[in-house]
């Protein structure tokens, strides 16, 4: 049994995705519960993060080893939904409003929901007032907002004032990205975090919940 969750964790690390898909569901096969296959593929990623980090790998690496990661949780997600089994915390991301790129955007909610995290994708071009909305009617922990332009990232600090104004800033953590932004510019507009990257989003989140809980 231990044999096929190693597999499927060395399949993750080397991004096959049929393999991921293909040892899933052999692992379910042989009655391996669904959240101990998912712990596994967690770890798994968490190892893509540390190898990220430490240079062995690149971000289209990291990608394709997220991708595969999402094929087997897609086999999962019924199952730990029948055992009740609910995602750590539901965050919203998506990319400001003025601004159209999605590649980093996609490569962090992809690492988070890979981490566990239950991801709501606002998408790209998104209002103040759509974060906003995820607070209150998806009851999310946290926003990630994102942004590639120095002319689009004023909108983060205008998404924060509409929490504050709207009420309910205390209720979730904002966390920043995107190729202009510093750890600077998030203590300047009220953040909770900056993140570089991807990996490093993972870590910020687990670590402004109190990962795990």
């Amino acid at each position: 049994m231990e044999n096929i969750l190693e597999q499927i964790s060395q399949a993750i690390l080397d991004g096959d995705q049929a393999a991921v898909s293909g040892k899933v569901k052999s692992a379910i096969e042989n009655k391996i519960a669904p959240q101990e296959i998912l712990k596994f593929m967690i770890s798994a990623m968490a190892d893509v993060g540390h190898l990220f980090e430490e240079g062995e790998l690149f971000v289209p690496e990291m990608l394709i080893s997220a991708h595969a990661m999402i094929s087997g949780l897609e086999i999962l997600k019924p199952l730990l939904a029948a055992n009740n089994i609910q995602p750590f915390s539901k965050i919203a991301i998506g990319t400001v409003k003025g601004d159209l790129h999605d590649i980093g955007k996609n490569l962090v909610a992809m690492m988070l929901e890979g981490a566990g995290f239950q991801i709501v994708d606002l998408g790209v071009d998104v209002s103040p007032e759509k974060f906003v909305e995820a607070v209150i009617n998806e009851k999310v922990e946290v926003i990630a907002l994102s942004a590639l332009l120095t002319t689009t990232m004023l909108n983060m600090g205008e998404t924060i004032k509409l929490l504050e104004e709207s009420g309910i800033r205390n209720q979730v953590k904002v966390i920043i990205g995107g190729a202009p932004i510093t750890s600077n510019y998030a203590d300047q507009i009220g953040a909770d975090g900056f993140a570089p990257d991807a990996s490093q989003a993972v870590m910020l989140v687990q670590k402004l919940l109190d990962f795990p809980k």
